[in-house]
């Protein structure tokens, strides 16, 4: 029940951690090195030990010829070999100085005849096929095909003699010389060959050979305890990955699941916010996939409320003109008077007037998060950019109208990072305003300082103020709270609600309040835009 099937991600973990365990495994069928070094070990000892041997016969199987020249004796040197034989299990051979076999301490004579003595494996080992037989086996087949090249096949004659083995030849020349065989079974067989000297004379030779068996052993043992360790490890591993894989990729596939249903229309954003499983707790990076996959979720259902509104809002806007028209249309087609006709066309036209400033205002408030997403932001000098704002609203004529003036509390140019265009948008939408609020004697204030870690920018002006109930209404969409003098219909009630869509992209803040003097008399209203520093 852990797994309905093994995942991809389940698959690479395993494989990924079973992968040197492997290596390991395989490598032990290249285990030269080690058992180089216990061959040559066994070697040397052999080698000592025909020293030793060679230089008793030298001593005591020694006896001279008629001619006065020293000889070994057959019989002195196989007795001498027959007592060796009683305590070591290495097969020794003789040779004359002819290179002539005269000793085998695997030939013993018989009544009749020769009789060859051959050691036996220990009880029971001959019947054993478990684990330790297959690895052995498989090792041995393994050298036998593998080592081939490496040392020559042993083969022993029916009439073997000193030509048949190059280490004899070399004893007796002088030389010490040591040789490793491949048995036809897969085992190795070690030998040495030393003189037999007496007064530096070369009398003959002692060749010692024995089988590798206790140097195979060794490396079985290690080849046993690598194998051993690698179940063992092997095990551990598989449960470590299975766990890792749980805690991975069960995880990954909840909110997997949970982002096909939404992809697939399954579920609403809002509710999905609910079902999505919440693992910010863990602290990893699933846990910050998670949190950021909770918070992706939610501002999607965010937005598809707030669009769903800004329909619903557009919708209600766009009918009240389309009613004033379509009604006015249909007077104006049952009537007669031009005079009346003529007044329901102004009406036509002004309801014409309303509707494609409202459908271009609602255009470019739709378009304003896409652009403001996309837009790369850039340092934007403030004080230039107020001056050059304020500086559109200078006067070109005599006609009266309210001043602006912009204003610092210090002798810095803060720095912000954002889109210049869509900021002077917004303040230009705060500075028209505050002008058609203000009296035509009156002044607009722009304003910059700093507070904190935030620039300050502050738009007052001198009109009636705002009702202390509508300090938040005014920025909500469609919006309305017009001077009494000015025309119906001119505004469309979006201005301060894309205001403070923009200074929100840019992670800014807008407020308004009202100045009131110390009578608590309203002097006018105040909007406060605070933006972070760069």
């Amino acid at each position: 029940m852990m797994f309905s099937r093994l995942s991809p991600l389940t698959a690479r973990i395993l494989a990924v951690n079973a992968m040197p365990l492997v290596l390991l495994v395989v490598s032990i069928l290249y285990f030269d090195g080690y058992q180089d070094r216990l061959i040559q070990n066994e070697l040397d000892s052999m080698t000592k030990e025909a020293r030793q041997f060679a230089a008793a016969l030298g001593e005591g199987a020694v006896v001279s010829s008629d001619d006065e020249r020293d000889l070994l004796s057959p019989e002195l040197a196989h007795a001498m070999l027959r007592r060796l034989m009683e305590t070591t299990q290495t097969r020794t051979r003789l040779y004359d100085i002819r290179g002539t076999l005269f000793s085998d301490s695997q030939m013993m004579p018989g009544h009749n005849h020769t009789v060859q003595s051959e050691l036996l494996p220990p009880p029971g080992s001959i019947s054993r096929h478990d684990f330790s037989e297959t690895l052995q086996n498989t090792t041995a087949w393994w050298r036998l095909n593998s080592w081939s090249k490496k040392y020559p096949v042993y083969q022993e004659e029916a009439d073997p003699s000193s030509a048949d083995y190059m280490i004899v030849e070399h004893a007796l020349d002088g030389d010490e010389d040591g040789q490793v065989w491949l048995m036809p079974s897969g085992h190795i067989l070690l030998g040495v060959a030393v003189p037999i000297q007496r007064y530096k004379g070369v009398l003959g030779s002692v060749f010692l050979s024995r089988a590798g068996v206790k140097i195979e052993d060794a490396v079985m043992d290690v080849r046993l305890d690598i194998v051993r360790l690698f179940l063992l490890t092997l095990v551990l591993t598989i449960l470590v990955s299975l766990y890792l894989a749980r805690t991975i990729a069960a995880p990954l596939r909840q909110l997997s699941n949970a982002a096909e249903g939404l992809k697939e229309g399954q579920v609403g954003a809002l509710k999905l916010q609910l079902t999505l499983p919440d693992f910010s707790k863990r602290g990893d990076e699933i846990g910050d996939l998670s949190t950021a996959l909770r918070a992706m979720v939610k501002a999607l259902g965010e937005r598809l409320h707030a669009t769903e509104n800004f329909a619903a809002d557009v919708a209600h806007e766009i009918k009240n003109p389309l009613t004033s028209l379509h009604s006015a249309v249909e007077t104006a087609l049952k009537i007669k008077d031009p005079e009346r006709q003529q007044k329901l066309m102004l009406i036509i036209a002004d309801d014409v007037k309303r509707l494609d400033r409202l459908i271009t205002d609602i255009s470019h408030a739709s378009r304003i998060e896409a652009e403001l997403s996309r837009a790369k932001a850039k340092p934007i000098a403030l004080t230039t950019m107020l001056e050059m704002v304020v500086a559109l609203y200078e006067p070109i004529d005599e006609t009266p109208k309210p001043q602006v003036i912009f204003e610092k509390t210090d002798g810095t140019n803060p720095t912000i990072n954002g889109a210049e265009t869509r900021l002077v948008q917004v303040f230009q939408n705060l500075i028209d305003n505050a002008l058609s609020f203000s009296p035509v004697d009156g002044v607009v204030r722009v304003s910059l300082g700093s507070a904190g870690n935030m620039a300050r920018i502050c738009v007052s002006d001198q009109g009636p103020g705002i009702p202390e109930n509508k300090l938040d209404a005014i920025f909500e969409r469609f919006y309305s709270e017009r001077p009494e003098h000015e025309k119906f219909g001119q505004h469309s009630g979006l201005g301060l609600s894309i205001a403070k869509q923009i200074i929100n992209a840019h992670q800014g803040t807008i407020r308004a309040e009202n100045i009131k003097d110390e009578h608590g008399v309203v002097k006018g209203a105040l909007f406060i835009v605070e933006l972070p520093l760069a």
